[in-house]
C-alpha cells in the first residue's frame, strides 16, 4: 500500500503525537509499504528528507509560542495537495485536527481517497489546565468539541489509543463513523529492563545508591511536573531517593524554583532533552515512573516506562487507569493530591517486594500493547477503507 501520514506534530518534536507518528511511519515501512509523512519543517523552510525508509514533506513553518520547540505550518494548504497528488496514497492516515490535517482532509475527500483520522486529545484535557482561558473554557471547550466532531465526520474510520477515550468522546459526540480503539503501541524490542552500566549514571550524575523516581515527557505546565516535585520533597523527609526529569520544556525554570524552595535541588536531576538511545536506558534506571499529568489519553511514556519494568504511580484522569492498574502495577491518585502521591511513590521505593511484583506486573500490560499488534491492526484498517 501506499500510505500517506499527515500530522502537526512530528519528529524532531517530541510528544505523543509525533513518537507515534514517527513509530507508525518506520513499523509500516519495514512492512514493505510506501510511506511518505507530511509535517511541518523544523527549519521554517519546506523541503523533503528520507527518515530511516520513508519520506517526510517538510512544510514551510513557524514557530508556535505556547510551546517551546513546536513549529506549525499555518497554510500549508498548496503544499499538502501537491504532495497528494504527487504520491498519489491508497490511503490517508491523519494525526491531528489542526493545519495540515485540515488540508489533508480537506484533499483527501476531493479526491476521493479513503482516511483514517486518529484522535490523540479531548478539548477539556488541555483547556481546563490553560489558567488564563479558565473563565471562558466552556464555551471554547464547545466550539472545539464541535470543530472536532464536524472534523472526523468527513473521515471513513476514526480510531483513538485507549477504550476510554473512545467513551470520553462518544460521551460529547454523536458520530456514524465507524470508530475503535487502537494502542499506539510499543516497541518491546527496544524498551525492555536492563541493567545500564555506570556510564549512563555518570553522565547524567545520578547517584547509583538510592532509589530514583523518574518522570519522562514534555516538561510543560499541563503535565502538573510542580505536584511531583512538591511530593518528592514528602518523600525525601523520610527516605532515601532521587527525582530524575527528562525531557525539556517551558516550565523547567519554574520547577528548579520549587525544587530550591523546598530544599530538594541537590536531589534532583533535569536531564533536558536526551537523544532516543539514552532515553531507553535512562527508563531502565527508574525505579518507580511517576506520571503526574491529568490530560494523557494513553501516554507512550509510560508505556516505554512499564515496558522497562518500572511499577507506575499516576493520576486517576484520562486513559493512565488502563495502563496504571491501581494495586496491581502501582497506584492510582486523585489529580494534584500531593500527599497520596508521595505516600503511593514511598511505598513502592521503601518495599523490594511490593516493587518487584508491581515491575512484573507492568510488564505483563505493557506486553499487550506490543507495537506488531497496533502495526496489524491498522493495515487492516487500511485495507478495509480502501475497500469499502
Amino acid at each position: 500500500m501506499k500510505i500517506l501520514i499527515a500530522s502537526d506534530l512530528h519528529y524532531p518534536t517530541i510528544n505523543g503525537v509525533a513518537t507515534f507518528g514517527r513509530t507508525l511511519a518506520i513499523g509500516l515501512a519495514n512492512r514493505g509499504h510506501e510511506v511518505m509523512v507530511i509535517a511541518p519543517s523544523q527549519t521554517s523552510k519546506k523541503f523533503k528528507e528520507v527518515d530511516i525508509n520513508h519520506v517526510v514533506v517538510r512544510t514551510a513553518s513557524v514557530p508556535f509560542v505556547p510551546y517551546q520547540n513546536f513549529r506549525i505550518s499555518p497554510t500549508p494548504g498548496r503544499e499538502v495537495k501537491k504532495a497528494i497528488l504527487d504520491f498519489d496514497p491508497d490511503v490517508i492516515h491523519i494525526q491531528m485536527l489542526m493545519w495540515i490535517g485540515q488540508a489533508a482532509m480537506k484533499y483527501g475527500n476531493k479526491f476521493g481517497i479513503p482516511i483514517v483520522s486518529t484522535n490523540h486529545a479531548m478539548p477539556e484535557n488541555l483547556m481546563d489546565n490553560i489558567l488564563l482561558l479558565a473563565p471562558i473554557a466552556r464555551p471554547i471547550n464547545f466550539m472545539l468539541r464541535q470543530y472536532g466532531m464536524r472534523f472526523h465526520s468527513k473521515a471513513d474510520f476514526i480510531t483513538m489509543p485507549t477504550q476510554s477515550a473512545i467513551e470520553m468522546f462518544k460521551a460529547t459526540e454523536k458520530m456514524t463513523v465507524p470508530m475503535e480503539a487502537v494502542s499506539n503501541g510499543i516497541d518491546l524490542v527496544r524498551f525492555q529492563p536492563g541493567k545500564p552500566g555506570s556510564e549512563i549514571f555518570k553522565k547524567f550524575k545520578l547517584p547509583e545508591d538510592e532509589p530514583i523516581i523518574a518522570y519522562v515527557g514534555r516538561v510543560d505546565v499541563e503535565k502538573h511536573l510542580p505536584i511531583l516535585v512538591k511530593a518528592f520533597a514528602q518523600v525525601r523527609k523520610h527516605h532515601k531517593a532521587h527525582l530524575m526529569i527528562v525531557g525539556s520544556g517551558q516550565d523547567t525554570l519554574n520547577l528548579k524554583e520549587i525544587a530550591h524552595e523546598y530544599g530538594v535541588y541537590s536531589h534532583v536531576t533535569f536531564t533536558g532533552r536526551v537523544s532516543e538511545e539514552d532515553k531507553v536506558l535512562l527508563h531502565q534506571i527508574g525505579t518507580v515512573f511517576a506520571m503526574p499529568s491529568p490530560t494523557e489519553l494513553q501516554s507512550i511514556a509510560t508505556l516505554e516506562a512499564m515496558a522497562s519494568g518500572q511499577p507506575v504511580v499516576a493520576v486517576d484522569a484520562g486513559a493512565l487507569k488502563e495502563l496504571c492498574q491501581d494495586g496491581r502495577n502501582g497506584y492510582l491518585c486523585h489529580k494534584d493530591d500531593i500527599g497520596q502521591i508521595a505516600e503511593s511513590l514511598a511505598s513502592i521505593i521503601s518495599d523490594p517486594k511490593l516493587r518487584k511484583k508491581m515491575s512484573k506486573e507492568s510488564l505483563a500490560i505493557a506486553n499487550t500493547h506490543d507495537l506488531n499488534t497496533t502495526l496489524d491492526r491498522f493495515e487492516e484498517i487500511y485495507k478495509d477503507v480502501i475497500n469499502a
